[in-house]
């Protein structure tokens, strides 16, 4: 007796399948929508009205100074973050305090009292310093170093460069934070293996821990340069004239507060909307490349 035995196979599909359109419409973008709308309004009474573009063409002189401090100051930050992050997690017990001690001390002021503290206080104290380490150099007969540090002059550093230098130190712990997570979210064993294959401490750090945590914290990175290109505007108050500043004088000057306010902030939502799409991009292609 034969037995012939069919099994069928009918294939079920898996997954929810194709959203609907009360799901497209739940997911879709609209605040995204909505900005855009704002700035294609905006720009459209910029061209179109004159006060507004009288404002725009006042404040936009601004632009070039509002970018190259944010900029300069990101950069440095930069090099201030990875250095404290490095003695934040160093075992010499003397950096590891005072980067703690730096990081402590900024997180702990508010940013505009660390504007004015650090181009008003702490710049004048290292000029000064500096004029006394030029008097001992002088004194030891070294005049090649010690004439230059005698010519520095508070009155002559800029407002500027104090702007950058303020912005570089406060920005340089919140930066120290994220590289430290970023060192410590690599595995230790990658440690293990360079040292294993006859690598020094600091060259496993170099050349293996750091370009692995670098990348991890790119996203982090990128959402603090946006945040830096915002906090930017409160160099204002040290009379640099970057957008905001200039925003201000036009105002007072005009009296056009709807339009010269307006402008500047649909100028900051452009900005930061680029580089939101950016870090995006960045973030979105570090993961990809992790899969």
């Amino acid at each position: 007796m034969n037995q012939s035995t069919s099994i069928e196979m009918n294939p079920t599909p898996v997954g929810l399948g194709k959203p609907t359109i009360k799901e497209r419409l739940t997911q879709f973008p609209w605040w995204f929508v909505t900005l855009i709308l704002i700035l294609i309004t905006t720009f459209t009474a910029i061209t179109t009205q004159p006060s507004y573009t009288e404002a725009f063409n006042f404040i936009k002189a601004g632009l070039s100074i509002t970018i190259r401090t944010t900029l300069i100051a990101f950069v440095i930050a930069l090099f201030l973050g990875l250095i404290t992050g490095l003695g934040r997690i160093s075992r010499n017990v003397f950096s590891k305090n005072l980067a703690t001690l730096y990081v402590e001390f900024i997180r702990g002021v508010p940013m505009l009292v660390l504007i004015f503290f650090i181009a008003l206080v702490a710049v004048p104290a290292v000029v000064s310093g500096m004029n006394e380490l030029g008097h001992w150099f002088q004194s030891q007969g070294w005049n090649w170093i010690a004439n230059p540090l005698l010519a520095l002059e508070n009155k002559a550093i800029e407002m500027n460069v104090r702007a950058i230098v303020a912005l570089s130190v406060t920005y340089g712990a919140f930066l120290a934070e994220i590289f430290r997570a970023g060192i410590q979210s690599v595995s230790k064993g990658q440690m293990e293996a360079a040292r294993s294959q006859g690598m020094s401490s600091g060259q496993a750090m170099i050349y293996i821990i750091l370009p692995q945590a670098i990348r991890n914290v790119l996203p982090a990175l990128g959402n603090d340069f946006v945040a830096m290109l915002k906090d930017s505007s409160l160099v204002s108050v040290l009379a640099v004239r970057d957008i905001t500043q200039v925003a201000r004088l036009y105002a007072g000057r005009s009296f056009r507060f709807e339009e010269a306010y307006t402008t500047l902030a649909i100028l900051y939502l452009s900005m930061t909307i680029v580089l939101s799409l950016v870090v995006k991009y960045i973030e979105r292609r570090v993961r990809q490349d992790e899969r």
